[in-house]
């Protein structure tokens, strides 16, 4: 039995090997040769280009070396000043957030930040990870063969549930090569990354332009999903296919207007509607007025879902309230913020606002040609249930869903590959600006420092400085994600 159990992970073993397979906890590797010819093909292709692009590769990624250990420095100090602070800033509005490293066994570590994604972002969010670490060790591939430094093959991997590539270099061809040459291999990874995200940046730039034939923009936000929890979602609410065009009196011509409406939207006083004394006569009636625990009135107590309370003023006195049908009221009503806002013609009318909670407000949505949605509730939460874009089929068989599909995924690469350009950059073990910053201290420092230890001396110190950093702001940014 156990020379049949041998015998059996013995050929387990050979058939790994012969595919090129490694297995261990948490971590799967593929490595082949298969396209190796590819990326000789690549690195022997126009010399002189190769050599300029990865020269201005070698600048970037040293200046990006020094950039990032002042934006991980900066971001440690917003993030210790947001932890002493009893009200914190939004998580948004740091310069970065690092949460989560992903080591892989090649050339390189990628870092990659943890963040809490819906399911259905996670599609784009490994896909955008797996083509940025693919993208940076093609780099790293192409700039070692122009550099006449052996290339052994290409793998993919998968660390616990991240996935990521890797180039396998012959290390003695590395090692004997100058440092200027080392430089241009290992600045080649984070300069392809920015260039992946200044690609991405002009697709989404262009993609008006691009999509022109097939969708145009600028009249609306087109409503692509409706949550089922949705406060928009019923009879009266958004649809699929509906294009939104006001918010209030805020036109409303892309997603950006919808944003930045529903955010004026919230941070201003509820706007009111103009009422003619007749019509507020002829529709008021009789009710008890009461305070909310917050503070505000009620006026409206037999629980109607159409009826809502409204407060105006006259001359004589400035807080009255009449319970109103809330549609017949705005319709075709002019919106107001005093009753000088409502002179017109003669007629007597007031600028009746609605009484409603704190942070609630009363928002007519037009989306034509149906009638206008009455939404009453938090802004943000008729923003976060409802998906739109910017764009709006030509024709009917085109779908609207394509334009946000690679909106989204251009937001990613973006995003992820821009990450991956200023963690590989920091001057910390086992990544990138390791041997960025070896390099360049041998290119710098030989003249001024002779001995070889010292410069290794100087070296590590600066390596463990970096590493600190990077350790600081990873730890903090877990405690951030955790404790937020």
């Amino acid at each position: 039995v156990l020379q049949s159990s041998n015998s059996l992970k013995a050929s387990y073993e050979d058939w790994l090997l012969t595919y090129g397979l490694s297995v261990s906890p948490f971590h799967l590797r593929w490595q082949t040769a298969l396209f190796n010819r590819q990326f000789y093909t690549w690195g022997r292709w126009k010399p002189k280009f190769l050599y300029l692009w990865f020269s201005v590769g070698m600048v970037f990624g040293i200046v990006a070396m020094f950039g990032s250990v002042i934006l991980l420095g900066k971001t440690l100090l917003q993030t210790l000043t947001q932890m002493l602070t009893e009200a914190p800033k939004a998580q948004n509005d740091r310069m970065l957030q690092v949460v989560v490293s992903v080591p892989s066994s090649g050339l390189c570590l990628r870092a990659v930040p943890g963040v809490n994604l819906p399911v259905s972002q996670l599609t784009y969010f490994f896909s955008a990870i797996l083509i940025s670490g693919v993208i940076h060790e093609v780099g790293h591939g192409v700039a070692a063969i122009r550099e006449q430094v052996r290339f052994n093959g290409f793998g993919i991997f998968i660390f616990i549930v991240y996935p990521g590539a890797f180039v396998d270099l012959f290390t003695t061809h590395l090692q004997l090569i100058s440092p200027v040459q080392q430089l241009r291999i290992f600045c080649a990874g984070v300069w392809h990354n920015f260039v992946l995200g200044v690609a991405s940046f002009m697709v989404l730039f262009l993609l008006p332009a691009i999509l022109f034939p097939f969708y145009y923009t600028g009249v609306g936000a087109l409503v692509t999903e409706v949550a089922e929890d949705s406060p928009a979602n019923g009879p009266r609410g958004l649809f699929v296919g509906d294009l939104v065009t006001n918010l209030q009196d805020c036109p409303v011509y892309n997603v950006e207007d919808w944003n930045s409406c529903l955010g004026d939207i919230s941070e201003k006083s509820q706007v009111g509607y103009c009422v003619s004394a007749a019509t507020l006569q002829q529709l008021s009636f009789p009710a008890r007025v009461y305070r909310r625990l917050d503070g505000t009135v009620e006026c409206c107590s037999n629980n109607s879902l159409t009826d809502i309370c409204f407060s105006y003023s006259n001359k004589l006195d400035s807080h009255l309230y009449a319970c109103l049908p809330a549609r017949k009221v705005i319709e075709a009503s002019k919106v107001c913020r005093t009753n000088m806002d409502c002179h017109k013609d003669f007629i007597p009318s007031f600028c009746v606002t609605p009484s409603l909670e704190n942070q609630t407000r009363l928002i007519r949505v037009k989306h034509p040609p149906h009638i206008d949605m009455l939404y009453v509730g938090h802004p943000m939460h008729l923003q976060y249930t409802v998906s739109l874009s910017s764009f709006v089929p030509r024709q009917n068989f085109l779908s609207i869903d394509l334009p946000v599909v690679i909106e989204t995924f251009c937001k990613y690469l973006i995003s992820l590959s821009g990450a991956l350009a200023v963690i590989n950059a920091v001057p910390c073990f086992a990544l990138d600006g390791q041997w960025i910053l070896n390099s360049f201290l041998e290119a710098t420092l030989s003249s001024l420092i002779v001995e070889k230890q010292n410069r290794e001396l100087v070296g590590f110190l600066i390596l463990l400085a970096g590493s600190a950093l990077l350790a600081a702001n990873v730890a903090l940014g877990l405690w951030l994600v955790t404790a937020r």
